[in-house]
């Protein structure tokens, strides 16, 4: 079952750390979220297909009884031992729906079907987005998906013939008169079951989940340090702990757990600090309960925030690898964040400024084009005052050109502040973000951005890195591959962060 192995996330990560593969094969690996999606969709489709067969399969049976013929011939055998009838509707009179829900596979069948129709139904972005607690326990109806696959066949409703030898087929099938009366048909024809084969199929990628799964409860027990706790505006903390052991990379997210809160609910966060520092840490922003009740259990709704001892205590998963973490691959590099999709790049942009700084002769990056489109920079005040101190350094460094930064608001703005921002213009630093680099209305014209990569940067591989909604994904993807140009040498190569 696949659908299991794109949510192993460790296997997933440990693959992409040591294997030595082609950077296609690992765009594949970061696209696992996709592939379970379609999995899944897939999953739909079949069930589908399956219960309306089955249907129409406890109708042809039930006929089956007085169609005449063969059909009524096998119908009538007796049951010997369980090793004789085929088919498994013993009343000729039986009603359609009360078979369904009698027979194992039936009863079966519907408790797959509603856990399917539960996960799927929760599964939308507006509940993963804005109730991820309802998203996070429907989910976990897999466990009943998957006892209700294994016992599906428990009954042996599809059976097979077991005498061949004794009872051929193909001449007493076609003449009903020889049977029990001259060879090949004396002997009656004898149905077995297969048996419960389906635990063959799932018990691979079931082990490997349920090591997944313990890896995570294991992690779970090893204490972590909150170091301090930031109250930064617009209803985002920020968490930064140790731990003993964490390793990360640039780019990576972990899932966090509150046992105060919930013993079963783990949510994912991108780690915003950089591998160079010495704590690692996560921005929240309080949107859900989940979120609202661990600011809550910091002391958010007080004056203060409480002191790092009183911190509830938090269980850490992770961490996992993502698309950002490629892009020390690249001299060359475009990172693009649309909305909250501009957080993966925190952890990064520190990162290639630790390094680019302290000349660390394995930093391959050269130049760094960030774009980040958003509707309000309110929201991620946080992310503002990132970029500041990144500018701040690079001005004492006298490097100002090795990060060219773009931020484009494309709404929350009238006349009366597009007015106040044209008197402004002249002023050195831009009103609302307060950086050098003004900010732009609008949205970007991705033509005349590739293009003007492309001419500075001829016969170089741009690594094009984006974190933000599908609709931006498949235009920036398009704008990649059309810009990519075999006579001038410039390769654009698009990553795509799942966010």
């Amino acid at each position: 079952m696949l659908i299991l192995l794109t949510m192993c996330r460790n296997l997933l990560s440990f693959i992409r750390g040591t294997c030595k593969c082609s950077r296609s094969f690992l765009r594949l690996l970061d696209k696992n979220v996709t592939f379970h999606k379609y999995i899944a969709y897939m999953i739909c489709l079949q069930t589908v297909i399956h219960c309306v067969a089955h249907i129409f399969n406890v109708e042809f049976l039930i006929l089956a009884w007085n169609k005449g013929g063969i059909y009524s011939k096998l119908s009538q055998l007796e049951d010997i031992g369980n090793e004789t009838y085929i088919n498994p509707i013993r009343d000729p009179n039986a009603d359609p729906i009360a078979v369904l829900f009698t027979l194992a596979s039936g009863v079966t069948g519907a408790v797959i079907t509603l856990a399917l129709i539960l996960m799927i139904s929760s599964s939308t972005e507006l509940i993963r987005r804005s109730y991820f607690e309802v998203f996070w326990y429907n989910h976990h109806c897999f466990v009943l998906f998957y006892i209700g696959l294994v016992l599906h066949g428990v009954q042996g409703v599809i059976r097979y013939q077991s005498n061949v030898d004794k009872h051929d087929p193909d001449i007493c099938g076609k003449n009903l008169t020889l049977w029990y009366r001259q060879e090949p048909c004396l002997e009656p024809p004898k149905f077995v079951t297969f048996g419960m084969n389906t635990w063959r199929w799932v018990i691979g990628p079931m082990f490997l989940y349920l090591i997944e799964r313990s890896i995570r409860f294991y992690r779970s027990k090893q204490p972590i340090r909150v170091m301090e706790v930031v109250k930064h505006p617009s209803n985002v903390i920020e968490i930064k702990m140790q731990k003993k052991g964490f390793t990360q990379e640039a780019g990576q997210y972990i899932f966090l757990q509150c046992p105060a809160i919930s013993r079963l609910e783990w949510h994912p966060f991108t780690l915003t600090s950089a591998p160079e520092e010495d704590s690692f840490s996560v921005h929240i922003r309080l949107v859900g309960d989940w979120t609202n009740a661990l600011a809550k259990l910091c002391g958010y709704e007080g004056k203060e925030l409480r002191h790092v001892r009183e911190m509830p205590r938090l269980a850490l998963d992770g961490p996992f690898g993502t698309a950002s973490t490629d892009v020390f691959k690249y001299s060359v590099c475009m990172l693009i964040g649309a909305g909250i999709g501009v957080t993966p790049f925190a952890s990064v942009l520190k990162s290639i400024w630790y390094r680019h700084n302290k000349e660390d002769p394995d930093l391959f990056v050269k130049k760094v084009y960030f774009f980040w489109i958003c509707p309000d920079t309110n929201a991620f005040e946080w992310f503002t005052d990132l970029l500041k101190s990144l500018e701040d350094q690079m001005n004492e460094c006298n490097n100002a050109d090795f990060l060219e930064y773009n931020i484009f608001l494309t709404r929350g703005w009238g006349p009366n502040m597009a007015r106040d921002l044209y008197l402004r213009e002249d002023e050195a630093v831009d009103p609302i973000t307060h950086l050098k680099q003004k900010t732009r209305y609008g949205r970007p014209e991705w033509n005349k951005i590739f293009e003007g990569v492309a001419n500075k940067h001829p016969k170089t591989n741009v690594g094009v890195f984006f974190c933000g909604p599908a609709g931006l994904s498949h235009t920036l993807h398009k704008m990649a591959n059309s810009h990519s140009d075999i006579t001038s040498g410039v390769k654009f190569l698009y990553n795509k962060e799942n966010f």
